[in-house]
């Protein structure tokens, strides 16, 4: 395996603790939480980048600007909603539909078919989500909203991966991702300032802030866009579907939740579908 591809594989093993990071700082406001996150996950990467000399790499156009920032900050002002709103094991596996959303996009914008498999694939993820939220489940009525989160950052983070190998995105350098932090950080403290009220975290909940920061939040971004740009992409797309396993089996040892047979069910579903999926021809 190449340096680039476990490169890959670090930043899958730091987003399977994204979840349980986001339920120990519960309390924090989501775009609050979103704002120190990456506030601190994009100073360290500048820091990174200044000392190697590569702060040229932010001067990037309007579009890739846009593309970063929307993609980060839309995906995790709502990743955080939903944890917050909904019970957080099954607003977790909602989210992780995002790769099989990835399929469906990824196909008809590169012109090619989807393939009984692939259909397949997608089809089973669904079922999964369905059997967590669909008939027999008993949730309170205020957990809806958390839900929808869930689904909607399903699908900004499968928009904002499938248009990154657009031509004029593609050639952005991977030293310009310390700028899109920096920037969602900028635009979730300014929509934090004018939509909610500002809470002083506490020591497990600034501890759980340094972490997503340095983390899932940080470090990730930086390592998944090397392992998606000079790794091996097939290999990667197929070991992303044991982040949803392993995210919410961290939940649930953390007390975060409980390992139902809908959960159970659902986890192999999820997992089951996008492997299926990754590994049609």
């Amino acid at each position: 395996m190449s340096p680039a591809t476990l490169a890959g594989c670090g930043a899958l093993a730091l987003w399977a603790f994204l979840g349980l990071l986001s339920r120990l700082a519960a309390g924090l406001p989501p775009l609050q939480l979103t704002a120190m996150g990456f506030a601190l996950g994009g100073l360290v990467g500048l820091a990174v980048v200044a000392l190697r000399g590569g702060l040229g790499a932010l001067r990037q156009p309007p579009l890739a600007w846009l593309h970063g920032i929307g993609g980060l900050f839309g995906y995790h002002a709502l990743y955080f909603t939903a944890l917050a709103l909904a019970p957080a094991v099954e607003a977790n596996l909602i989210n992780y539909l995002w790769p099989l959303l990835i399929v469906l996009l990824a196909a008809p914008l590169r012109g090619l078919r989807l393939g009984p498999a692939r259909l397949a694939g997608v089809g089973l993820g669904f079922a999964g989500c369905a059997l967590l939220v669909g008939t027999g489940a008993s949730f309170p009525p205020e957990a809806a909203p958390g839900f929808l989160a869930a689904l909607g950052c399903a699908v900004v983070w499968a928009v904002y991966s499938v248009t990154a190998g657009m031509p004029r995105l593609a050639r952005v350098p991977t030293e310009a991702v310390a700028g899109f932090c920096l920037g969602t950080a900028a635009l979730a403290a300014l929509a934090h300032l004018g939509f909610e009220t500002t809470v002083v975290p506490d020591f497990g909940q600034a501890l759980a802030v340094l972490l997503l920061g340095l983390g899932p939040v940080g470090a990730a971004f930086f390592l998944w866009d090397v392992g998606m740009k000079r790794g091996d992409p097939r290999l990667l797309g197929t070991l992303a579907y044991a982040v949803p396993v392993a995210s919410t089996l961290l939940l649930i040892v953390a007390g975060e939740g409980a390992f139902t047979w809908r959960v159970a069910a659902a986890v192999l579903l999820v997992a089951g579908g996008g492997w299926m999926a990754s590994r049609s021809r």
